[in-house]
């Protein structure tokens, strides 16, 4: 774990995971589901460091996690998701960029996905974004201030974020000019977490063909957008 500074001045503490050559290596910030920092989205930093990224995951409930889908939900509501997106993301985003990264893009997971889209557009440090099925409500996302490429994974079947919102953010995108690529997935939500299927929650369901394919559309996205 390690301590950075947000915008505001206060600070903010994440887990960091280097790869074997960090000089110069790109960064990625990892944004947590609404379950908090745990074993498993830790797990997608230490898969990124695996792959040659530095790896940062703010700590947004600031050491709380959630084991019950209520306790998450009470976790998640108390966040203020435009503070955490211009200041805890946009402070990681410039850390790795003040400690040797020349490039950084945003990747987050359920909530985590929400908070990338608004990163998006509060965070001009950021290089790019990859969204994985989640949105926040779409009056809060100016698609006009995004400026840099997204990548974006929903399922179909998503009891949580409707793939007609999907469409709709779509549009929004489209018309701002905004450089986009949305996959869409025979899935249900959280089909990239292996952990679903235990959570005892029939709306999410971890589907290893869906996650393997996101993953891999994600090392071609992030190859192209930070290594070039």
């Amino acid at each position: 774990m390690i301590t950075f500074q947000r915008p505001d001045g206060k600070s903010s503490s994440a887990y960091l995971v280097e790869p074997v050559d960090a000089k110069n290596a790109p960064g990625v910030v990892v944004i947590q589901e609404w379950w908090g920092l745990d074993d498993e989205i830790k797990n997608v930093a230490n898969r990124l460091a695996d792959s040659g990224y530095r790896a940062l995951v703010p700590d947004l409930y600031r050491g709380k996690l959630a084991l019950e889908a209520n306790e998450a939900e009470h976790l998640m509501n108390d966040l203020n998701f435009a503070d955490a997106a211009s200041q805890d993301i946009r402070g990681a985003v410039q850390y790795l960029k003040q400690t040797g990264s020349n490039k950084v893009a945003v990747t987050g997971f359920c909530m985590g996905g929400a908070l990338t889209v608004l990163s998006a557009e509060l965070v001009p440090e950021s290089d790019g974004t990859v969204v994985w099925y989640g949105y926040p409500p779409l009056e809060y996302v100016d698609a006009a201030a995004i400026k840099k490429p997204m990548l974006a994974h929903w399922a179909l079947h998503d009891d949580f974020f409707s793939i007609a919102g999907v469409d709709q953010l779509e549009e929004k995108l489209k018309v701002a000019g905004v450089s986009y690529d949305f996959q869409r997935y025979d899935a249900k939500h959280a089909f990239a977490n292996p952990r679903s299927d235990s959570r005892g929650l029939p709306p999410l369901q971890y589907n290893p063909a869906a996650a393997q394919l996101a993953w891999e559309r994600t090392m071609t996205f992030l190859n192209n957008t930070l290594n070039n």
